[in-house]
């Protein structure tokens, strides 16, 4: 089989017979690179530009605790779903026209949001901008993985690592400065991605060379989709209100929580009869990919749930500007940065990764506990080394989980491994936005009572609470503002506590992950990758065989 003119310069190809493939230059992945990095950066950056505006956009357009929590699961419950469907059909269509179809799907959505005139149409832009989201984060490691061999992907992941720490960084103070700027205003924080987008698409248009797979009469698997996307979502929904618009022990909870269980269930039962699931059950016979994928839920309610309420920490607890907000995040992100970055060029010179998801582990645990104990008045050079110990966990796993399951998986099923990743990644933030979104509102709502009580001040709805409006601090008398200050503070480090335990679970399944030599090819016989972990399965020869299945299953054309 000829390999097309336009893919000479893209990912190697194997051949029906086996035959080695080229391999790209570091020049030439780096071309490629650009585009995908640039448009990861646009979604991070648009995720993150607002917020430290969000307590602002909240209190204009009227929402409460409950709005805030919900604009922020609304993008996560949306990217969750999809992200599975995003990744079959990267599996069975063109990867590039699909990160762009992503990309134009989330800067239309995001400059809907900023013309949102009412909560509710903001939640739904957001859940819009999630969609396109699930796709640039599940096809950029898709993408790259395509490209680049386990081996030397790490050095590569440090690229994503630092792209999404400079998006992470950048982002708040941007909104923040954008926020405090009259001329502009929050709505500017929605568009601000709009130019950055379009270059990402001119970028990719002309740097991105990928194989197109075509394979006949394959459909995708609408109604697994649909399923998997109905229980998701019921169970946010139960996590979102229980405790405020209904008891956790009621007949709502019972029945949604049962609804969403026979949802998953017939969605496992979809999956294991489809021609072309949404996620392949027989990935979870491979116990790396099952304790990645559990240990990634276990990261994801960690890190989203617990980094997500920072901004409110610093505006309503320590009475920071939204600008100021972010620069107080910096420590974190600076963290990250480092042992993203760090780790990825180490395990590509040792081959050595497992020592970075458990020191990433123990970390993370450390950093959630420690931030667990602050306090509205804390002094801020110990919340920043804090912030530090939580953001250095985090960079190490991250990109090392996404590493260690790719190491698993041949090219035809790379597509649907990497998005399972991502989607119990994000799967475990919109739950962990949920349900620490709910604990930190009842919290709140008890500490603004307990403190005005001792103040002899009848509590009011304008302080803060469960689902009343985020309160305006420069409106309040002082010693109800130090009420409210001290219950943000006391309240948002409890979701810290409540937190650390959950990363616990992560570090024990990453302890049980049994490290495989990265191998140094694309692609793995597929009889390797399906049952166990074997050092077969990250060999380090060569060439592959005929049972490649990039060969011997799928046309390539140009």
């Amino acid at each position: 089989m000829a390999i097309p003119s336009e893919l000479r310069k893209g990912a190697p190809v194997r051949t029906a017979q086996g035959a080695e493939p080229a391999t790209m230059t570091h020049r030439q992945i780096m071309e490629a690179l650009s585009g995908l990095l640039l448009g990861m950066f646009v979604s991070v950056l648009a995720s993150t530009v607002v917020s430290n505006a969000l307590p602002e956009i909240i209190s204009e357009l009227g929402g409460g605790q409950s709005a805030y929590t919900w604009v922020v699961t609304a993008s996560l419950l949306t990217m969750t779903a999809s992200t599975p469907l995003w990744g079959k059909m990267a599996d069975l269509y063109s990867k590039k026209t699909l990160v762009q179809m992503a990309l134009v799907l989330f800067v239309l959505a995001s400059a809907g949001a900023g013309l949102s005139q009412n909560i509710g149409t903001l939640i739904a832009f957001r859940a819009v901008q999630g969609l396109g989201a699930g796709g640039l984060a599940a096809l950029t490691q898709i993408i790259i993985a395509a490209m680049i061999p386990p081996r030397e992907r790490g050095r590569y992941s440090g690229y994503i690592g630092a792209t999404f720490a400079v998006a992470t960084v950048g982002g708040p103070l941007l909104g923040g400065v954008i926020t405090d700027t009259s001329w502009l205003g929050w709505r500017w924080c929605f568009y601000v991605g709009v130019p950055f987008a379009i270059i990402a698409l001119l970028v990719l248009r002309r740097t991105l060379r990928l194989p197109v797979v075509k394979r006949e009469d394959v459909t995708v698997d609408w109604l697994g989709a649909t399923l998997i996307t109905a229980s998701v979502s019921l169970l946010l929904i139960w996590v979102t209100l229980a405790g405020d618009s209904y008891a956790w022990l009621s007949w709502q909870t019972y029945t949604m929580v049962g609804a969403s269980l026979l949802l998953g269930a017939a969605f496992v039962l979809v999956e294991s009869r489809a021609a072309e699931p949404i996620v392949p059950l027989s990935l979870f016979r491979n116990r790396t990919i099952t304790l990645t994928a559990l240990a990634s839920l276990f990261v994801g309610i960690a890190m989203f749930g617990a980094t997500v309420f920072l901004s409110q920490y610093f505006q309503l607890a320590r009475g920071q500007s939204p600008t100021m907000s972010g620069v107080m995040t910096i420590p974190m992100i600076v963290g990250l940065f480092v042992s993203s970055t760090g780790s990825g060029w180490i395990i590509t010179r040792t081959g050595r990764w497992k020592m970075w998801l458990v020191s990433g582990g123990v970390l993370l645990t450390a950093g959630l506990g420690l931030l667990g104990t602050m306090r509205h008045d804390t002094p801020y050079w110990q919340v920043a080394l804090f912030m530090a110990l939580l953001g250095t966990g985090v960079g190490m796993m991250m990109q090392n989980l996404v590493l260690a399951t790719q190491n698993q998986v041949a090219l035809s099923e790379l597509g649907a491994a990497s998005s399972v990743l991502a989607f119990f990644r994000t799967l475990g933030g919109a739950v962990g936005v949920s349900a620490l979104g709910a604990v930190l509102a009842h919290r709140i709502t008890e500490y603004v009572d307990d403190g005005m009580a001792r103040i002899g001040v009848p509590s009011g709805g304008a302080t803060g609470g469960g689902g009343s409006a985020i309160p305006d601090l420069d409106t309040l008398p002082a010693p109800v503002r130090t009420v409210v200050e001290s219950a943000y503070g006391h309240g948002i480090a409890d979701i810290y506590l409540c937190a650390a335990p959950i990363a616990v679970i992560a570090l024990v399944l990453v302890i049980l992950v049994k490290e495989v030599p990265l191998r140094t090819v694309l692609d793995v016989p597929q009889d390797t990758t399906d049952t166990k972990d074997t050092e077969g399965a990250a060999g380090t020869t060569g060439t592959t065989g005929t049972t490649g299945t990039t060969g011997t299953e799928e046309k390539t054309s140009a």
